[in-house]
Order: C-alpha cells, then sequence, then structure tokens
C-alpha cells in the first residue's frame, strides 16, 4: 500500500454522472480516497452510508471523500441513488483496476480493490492510510484522528 509521505498518483476516472475526475482538481483540498470492492455488497453499503451521516462534518474541516472501486459509473449511479448518499463515486473499470494497484490497494485473488483509506494532503502527497479487512467496516473516526493526527504535526 502507498505509504504516506509519498506523492499520490493522479488519476482521471469516470464518476456515476459520466464525469471525468481527477484527482488534479482537488489540489489545494484534503481528499479521502475510500477504495471499496464492490457496489451493493452489505459492508460497503454500510460503510457509505455511515461516511455520507458524517459527509457534512468532513466538508466543514475542508475535506472531499471520492469512494473507487472497479464498478461501472450504471452501477454507481444505481449504488448511489439506493443508498441516497451524495459522495461521489468513481470507476475504476477500465482499465480495469488501475487506479487501485497505482495505491498497492489491488488484491489480484478477488479481482477488486481492497477496502482502504487514503488521505492525500492539499499539496498532492499522502499523508495517512489505513487498510482494512474486506469484512471490517472502517469507521469514520479514523478519518477524524488521522485529521487531527495529521493537523498537529
Amino acid at each position: 500500500m502507498i505509504a504516506p509521505g509519498e506523492q499520490a498518483p493522479d488519476f482521471t476516472l469516470i464518476d456515476q454522472d459520466g464525469n471525468q475526475v481527477s484527482l488534479a482538481d482537488f489540489r489545494g483540498t484534503t481528499v479521502v480516497l475510500v477504495f471499496y470492492p464492490a457496489d451493493f455488497s452489505p459492508v460497503c453499503t454500510d460503510q457509505l452510508s455511515v461516511y455520507q451521516g458524517v459527509l457534512g462534518e468532513l466538508e466543514g474541516r475542508g475535506v472531499r471523500l471520492l469512494g473507487i472501486s472497479v464498478d461501472g459509473a450504471f452501477c454507481h449511479k444505481a449504488f448511489q441513488t439506493q443508498l441516497d448518499i451524495t459522495i461521489p463515486l468513481l470507476a475504476d473499470f477500465h482499465p480495469k483496476g488501475d487506479v487501485a494497484r497505482a495505491y498497492g490497494v489491488w488484491s489480484e485473488d478477488w479481482g477488486q480493490s481492497g477496502r482502504a483509506l487514503v488521505m492525500v494532503g492539499a499539496d498532492g502527497m499522502v499523508e495517512w492510510t489505513h487498510s482494512s479487512s474486506p469484512l471490517e467496516l472502517p469507521g469514520p473516526e479514523l478519518i477524524f484522528d488521522a485529521l487531527e493526527q495529521c493537523s498537529t504535526v
């Protein structure tokens, strides 16, 4: 997995509405990349729902969340609509898993990304990472704790 202190690899992916989204679009802003295995899976559903619940507080602190999985844009749109979430969901669909590979969170055994969080600072450097098992829900307190830790460094 990519390590804090490394330059975050830039990427351009399609979101749930068919728009191109690049990491570079968020330069000057702290971004948390939420890598998750699959839309509509139970843990991923819970994870993104919980994050939606604290999204306002995160955005109030100047943080943007971006969900990333190998599902396509149409699947992301259906998932976003079903969950009633506003977190942008990016399709690491083709070439499959390229962004997950660049961040070191790709699972070759499962053909999807692992469950991981990567905080990218306003300068484009990785500030913090967290990797979870596929069935572990990384709660939002991890993100808040990382924000506190990174702001005191």
